[in-house]
């Protein structure tokens, strides 16, 4: 039972490194597609909070 448990929770931690990791680059497309100065900083900063949460969950 203990197998299925750490399987489960490497398969979630998987999925969230996955989900972050490839939303930093559509993010920064975005901004770079911004409609004002203060649109591309905001969406820039999302990308930049994905890619701090990418490291988070990355063992080292």
């Amino acid at each position: 039972m203990e197998l299925i448990v750490n399987g489960k929770k490497e398969y979630v931690l998987s999925k969230q490194i996955l989900r972050s990791g490839t939303s930093i680059g559509a993010n920064v497309d975005e901004a770079i597609g911004g409609q004002s100065k203060a649109d591309f900083i905001s969406k820039l900063a999302i990308a930049y909070k994905e890619a701090r949460q990418t490291s988070y969950y990355t063992p080292t």
